[in-house]
């Protein structure tokens, strides 16, 4: 199967001189991006839900093979906490419809301080179509339990598997593919530092694996200073492409 790597964004000001040449302009950012990785983490819908339109936009300028993944709004993830989250879904439903051959996963994050769920999490899962990968990122320690796990695989939904400070690193596949955070190496702040790559040789090798058992694979990197989530991408390709 097939192993997606990309970055969590693609439009950073300090990638200049890293990804882009010196003075591009935002608008043509995507393009070249587009010409170095096959999917992207569209972080900016947490903050504001794109209209349809935008995800239709995106669909035409992106290239066929591409996967555009996208963190679901936290007007459903931390605000209504998925509760009653009807309204939401059929947005998502709508957008991902435009994004159409383009869509990758969903990513729902779940804040820190919701406890576990079980009831309210089937209930938002039960609503999404099976023609629409969803991911669920869980940040309260409460959910890291078998019973979570056996009812992520019966909705066909992923755990998000995270690397980064503080959060537990599990290793676990719950759906037809694997959903990976890589929120940095530093041990004490999320999102610092760059993985050397002896880390990223270990993460090549569990990639492998889960190919080995016909998993689809995102990975994502979330350690955008300096350019570092780049440069890792690129590492991370080119050790599983030897």
């Amino acid at each position: 199967m097939r192993t997606h790597i990309g970055t969590s964004g693609w439009s950073y000001d300090h990638w200049e001189g890293v990804l882009y040449p010196p003075g591009t302009a935002s608008s043509s950012r995507l393009a070249y991006y587009a010409q170095q990785f096959d999917t992207v983490e569209l972080n900016a819908s947490f903050y504001r839900w794109p209209r349809d339109a935008s995800f239709a936009a995106w669909r035409s300028r992106l290239p066929e093979g591409f996967a555009l993944s996208a963190k679901a709004a936290r007007g459903l993830s931390h605000g209504k906490r998925l509760f009653a989250p009807e309204v939401w879904v059929d947005r998502l439903k709508s957008a991902w419809h435009e994004l159409g051959d383009r869509r990758g996963v969903l990513l729902v994050q779940l804040p820190p301080g919701m406890e576990r769920d079980d009831e309210r999490l089937a209930y938002f899962l039960a609503l999404i179509p099976q023609w629409m990968k969803v991911a669920v990122e869980f940040r309260h320690p409460s959910w890291h339990e078998e019973s979570v796990y056996a009812l992520l695989e019966k909705y066909g939904a992923a755990y998000c598997v995270m690397s980064g400070a503080h959060l537990p690193c599990v290793l676990r596949a719950t759906a037809p593919f694997v959903y990976v955070r890589m929120h940095g190496p530093d041990h004490h702040n999320l999102y610092g530092g760059s993985y050397p790559e002896k880390d990223l040789r270990w993460w090549g090798e569990r990639i492998g694996e889960w190919e080995s058992s016909g998993k689809e694979v995102f990975v994502y990197f979330n350690n955008d200073g300096g350019g570092n989530a780049v440069r890792n991408a690129w590492t991370l390709r080119s050790l599983i492409d030897k």
